[in-house]
């Protein structure tokens, strides 16, 4: 969330075992108190961690949660064995490298069938569900989004934490190496229904252009049966696999969180027709713009290798 990077990884040579480990330095303390979202974003470096060790030839022995007395220990991951792909993993790792969120106008292009069964395959495959909703659910979630937009652009606490993790006109020598910078904004949305956040709040961005988004957004809900932290980074990487995959398929993304922010607005996002499951992040997929590179931390500041 807000590209904070809230992750720490440790290797340890002798046992070729990684630590994943929660940075609560990093929580944002209005949007995300019960850190679901940080659990979140960790689970999806921790998806990204088992693509590349795959892809070097290994196979991840993964364990999320492996000490109650830890809580910031998220996962470990020890590299044995050559052989399994793990479930086509490999097949992810350009992705990587290429997937950003992306801030602008989509095409109002229809997402093939066949490419939505694969993406709630690629869910299913982490333990997580992905639907995509249609007519009344569709225009519910986005009057959810729409509320919750409005109550954070007036809410002080909200402001705080958006005004921490975006950097406006940042010339400086050495800029930020997390958050959001200004050209990562996007145009402001002058009129359409995708459910886009303004990261500039009530603030100017020079020379920032405005544009028209579609009309007919394509929104994917991401939910788990329970609503633990172990749901929380099962839903990170499923989150992250469904992303590196639409990545693969043509497709850009965004990540609508905004009525996952507040308590009231998040449950009236769940099935309607099951009233089952708990969701875990919305996304916003479609053929356009692949997006703008953002920031990311030094390797030193968030990998530490023992013997």
């Amino acid at each position: 969330m807000h590209n904070a990077q809230p992750w720490h990884f440790r290797y340890f040579r002798g046992s070729r075992v990684f630590h994943v480990r929660a940075d609560f330095d990093r929580v944002m303390p209005h949007a995300d108190p019960d850190t679901r979202a940080l659990h979140l974003g960790c689970g999806a470096a921790l998806f990204n961690l088992r693509v590349a060790v795959v892809h070097e030839g290994w196979y991840p022995a993964t364990q999320v949660l492996p000490d109650q007395t830890d809580p910031a220990l998220l996962a470990t991951v020890q590299l044995i064995g050559l052989g399994s792909d793990e479930s086509g993993l490999a097949a992810l790792y350009p992705a990587i490298h290429q997937r950003h969120t992306s801030r602008f106008p989509f095409e109002e292009t229809e997402i093939p069938q066949s490419v939505r069964t694969a993406l709630s395959g690629a869910a299913h495959i982490e333990g997580a569900s992905l639907t995509f909703p249609t007519a009344w659910h569709l225009q519910e979630l986005l009057d959810l989004v729409r509320e919750a937009e409005a109550r954070n652009l007036t809410d002080r606490a909200s402001d705080q934490d958006l005004a921490r993790w975006t950097h406006i006109d940042d010339s400086s020598e050495r800029p930020a190496p997390d958050g959001v910078p200004d050209y990562a904004f996007g145009p402001r949305k002058l009129g359409g229904k995708a459910p886009m956040r303004d990261f500039a709040g009530t603030r100017p961005v020079a020379g920032r252009d405005a544009a028209e988004f579609e009309h007919s957004p394509h929104l994917a809900l991401l939910s788990t049966a329970h609503d633990r932290p172990e749901d929380w980074v099962r839903a990170g990487q499923a989150m992250q696999r469904v992303l590196l995959l639409a990545t693969l398929k043509g497709l850009s993304s965004s990540l609508a969180t905004q009525p996952l922010e507040w308590t009231d607005l998040r449950w009236p996002l769940r099935d309607p027709i099951s009233g089952e499951g708990h969701v875990q992040m919305l996304l916003r997929l479609g053929y356009g713009p692949k997006g703008t590179s953002t920031p990311r931390r030094p390797v030193s500041e968030v990998l530490d290798i023992e013997p």
